[in-house]
């Protein structure tokens, strides 16, 4: 009769190593989930035979120095009709002028933009920052 205890090496894994291996997904999988957009919805669209594009807008800005831009080119006041007018032409609905005026412009510049738009039948649409 053999009474002597047998020597067994008990096999065993290291729990740390798997810890850190899943701290790290756990912590890829946080990073990706807030960089996702949660507020999209994905809807099938209908197709339409007709291009519909987006309302294009002219944006006139003027600065503390009283000079005004179409877009991105410098244009002087008493040429800022025939500037606009062309932009205005290419809008069949609704042409819309978007006043981008500084703090330190007076009220008399962005008036003076104002009438321009009414005379070539545009509205006009003042953008403002948040506060």
């Amino acid at each position: 009769m053999n009474l002597r205890r047998r020597n067994k090496k008990h096999v065993e894994m290291h729990n740390s190593a798997l810890n850190d291996i899943l701290f790290i997904l756990l912590l890829f999988f946080l990073i990706v989930s807030t960089l996702a957009n949660p507020n999209v919805i994905k809807l099938m669209l209908p197709k339409a035979q007709s291009n519909t594009k987006a309302k294009q807008t002219v944006v006139v800005s003027i600065n503390e120095k009283h000079e005004f831009f179409v877009g991105t080119t410098k244009v002087p006041f008493e040429g800022l009709k025939q500037a606009l007018a062309p932009a205005v032409a290419n809008e069949k609905v609704d042409p819309t002028i978007v006043i981008n005026a500084e703090k330190s412009v007076p009220i008399e510049d962005v008036v003076n933009v104002m009438e321009i738009a009414k005379q070539i039948g545009a509205k006009v649409v003042l953008a403002t920052a948040k506060q």
